[in-house]
């Protein structure tokens, strides 16, 4: 099992917003968190990443056998969590380019303990940016700004296929991206199969093509029983 959630409780600014959350993924899931608005999807989502926003009260959080209940979002970056956030942060000044070079080389020294050379860099980011048809110029400019809500999607993508993580939480996957761009989503979730996915949404078109494996609904910040 990849990741175990024990009767966890969190708030925030004593407002409780989960409540006895309990939940087991295992390798290679497809797992989907359905539930409306405010249920409390994408506050699970940043709670997992290590949101420090958040209050977790009393539970567990273990990720491949590991209590990562109180590791920082860094950390559980670099264990192999990705976040693929609903609303992700505008970067001004920071290019695309030095972003994925520094989250790679941090990956590369923490998984083998070795550096990350700019030639293996550069290869594996050709391959991937090719493949999701990525504009060259977009590496030049600053993360997230300017960029539409597909656009900021397929940079995601980018993040993603780099990066190879063993846990990716998305959180609305398709929220703010056209048909092109969805399908661009789909096809990239169906071919990585070393990654266990995470899906937070209520959009049955979209994760009816994704061999959804589980799917818990949230309501009220509870996990309801299916």
């Amino acid at each position: 099992m990849i990741l175990e959630i024990k009767n966890l409780y969190v708030s925030l600014n004593e407002k409780i917003l989960l409540q006895d959350i309990n939940l087991n993924v295992d390798y290679g899931d497809r797992y989907r968190i359905a539930g409306h608005n405010g249920s409390g999807k994408s506050t699970l989502a940043n709670v997992i990443s290590g949101n420090p926003l958040y209050n977790i009260d009393s539970g567990k959080i273990i990720f491949e056998n590991k209590d990562i209940t109180n590791e920082n979002a860094t950390t559980r970056a670099l264990m192999g969590i990705f976040l693929g956030a609903q609303n992700v942060p505008e970067i001004p000044g920071l290019s695309v380019l030095t972003f994925l070079k520094h989250s790679l080389i941090a990956h590369k020294h923490f998984d083998e303990g070795k550096d990350l050379s700019m030639g293996e860099f550069l290869e594996n980011l050709e391959q991937a940016r090719e493949e999701l048809n990525i504009p060259k110029e977009w590496l030049n400019r600053s993360v997230n700004v300017g960029f539409s809500g597909g656009e900021r999607k397929r940079l995601m993508l980018l993040r993603l296929i780099l990066t190879q993580p063993k846990l990716a939480i998305l959180d609305e996957p398709d929220s703010g991206a056209d048909k092109d761009v969805q399908q661009q989503i789909i096809n990239t979730i169906n071919k990585m199969k070393d990654t266990t996915f995470l899906f937070i949404s209520h959009q049955d078109n979209f994760t009816s093509k994704i061999n959804i494996t589980k799917t818990s609904t949230l309501d009220n910040g509870k996990i309801m029983i299916q």
